[in-house]
């Protein structure tokens, strides 16, 4: 594979980073299955898309991107806190909705940015570090958010959050309101993820309503790529994972289209990546007990020898 290839895979590794943060802010640190996100990551996309497209500055558009994706969070939580709708269903139905939400928004099914200036239209005019403009811009954003996220959850409302994730009975019999901590956290999440959508969208030019559809499957299969590899014994391992894993999982998307899959295979084949992610844990944890066992009966062994002897 040439350079170009792998630096493509960096890339979109770093720009696709914030969405699997969002999805291990979700999944992870608040414990909450939530299907909204392929929703909002078109919808960060979209209003990026428009609002360049209207003549607004490409990077004001990514906090207006994430912080639609913050309220589109926030009425899967109210769904799910006020009118007690099981997390599954409530992030569903979020989801149904904002696909009409974002046609309405692209007003079609996708509008080209190849015409006009976006952000990595000046990233690509760093001569100083050309070709690595994108994948420089991608490094300090991700960068960004990490530093951002990180100083959050060491924070009292941070860390509540994430006991909120670990034992929510427990916070309640704190006095914690466990329906404002769900709150914050799927706003955050999806936040980040729209943040993401709007980066996508920019770098590849265009914003379309069916670019969303399988993002939770990717986000969860770099989050447990990540996690396998990097581990998250601490908070900071446990986002740099979430990072590490995305940058992998494109990497590994490109190798096999380079090798001839068809790009209409790509869902079975990250439905395969998960699977393969979500064994991991289990094989290192058999081949630990066998190893173990083998270390055991070797001793014994040793042992009955220097019985015998």
């Amino acid at each position: 594979m040439s350079l170009s290839i792998w630096l493509g895979a960096l890339e979109q590794g770093l720009l696709w980073g914030a969405m699997v943060l969002g999805v291990y802010m979700t999944f992870r640190v608040l414990n909450y299955p939530d299907l909204t996100i392929d929703g909002t990551f078109t919808l960060g996309a979209a209003v990026a898309a428009r609002m360049i497209l209207a003549g607004y500055d490409p990077w004001a558009v990514l906090l207006v991107a994430l912080l639609s994706g913050a309220g589109a969070g926030l009425v899967t939580g109210l769904l799910h806190t006020q009118l007690k709708v099981a997390p599954l269903l409530s992030g569903i139905l979020t989801m149904i909705g904002l696909y009409s939400i974002n046609l309405r928004i692209l007003g079609q099914a996708n509008l080209s940015l190849l015409r006009v200036d976006t952000i990595f239209t000046w990233a690509k005019g760093l001569t100083a570090v050309a070709p690595f403009g994108p994948a420089l811009l991608g490094l300090l954003l991700i960068l960004l958010v990490l530093v951002l996220l990180y100083l959050f959850l060491q924070t009292e409302l941070g860390m509540a959050l994430r006991a909120t994730g670990d034992n929510e009975q427990m916070v309640k019999s704190l006095g914690t309101n466990t329906g404002t901590m769900k709150l914050v956290g799927l706003a955050i999440g999806n936040g980040l993820v729209a943040f993401s959508g709007a980066l996508v969208g920019q770098y590849q030019g265009f914003a379309d309503v069916g670019m969303g559809i399988g993002m939770i499957v990717a986000g969860l299969a770099s989050v447990i790529i990540g996690e396998a590899l990097v581990g998250t014994t601490t908070l900071v391992r446990a986002l740099l994972a979430a990072v590490v894993g995305s940058i992998i999982y494109r990497a590994v998307i490109s190798l096999v289209l380079q090798l001839g899959l068809p790009p209409t295979d790509l869902k079975l084949l990250t439905s395969l990546i998960v699977v393969v992610a979500l064994s991991l844990p289990l094989a290192r944890e058999r081949l630990g007990l066998r190893s173990q066992r083998l270390r055991s009966d070797h001793g014994a062994r040793v042992e009955e020898r220097y019985q015998d002897f």
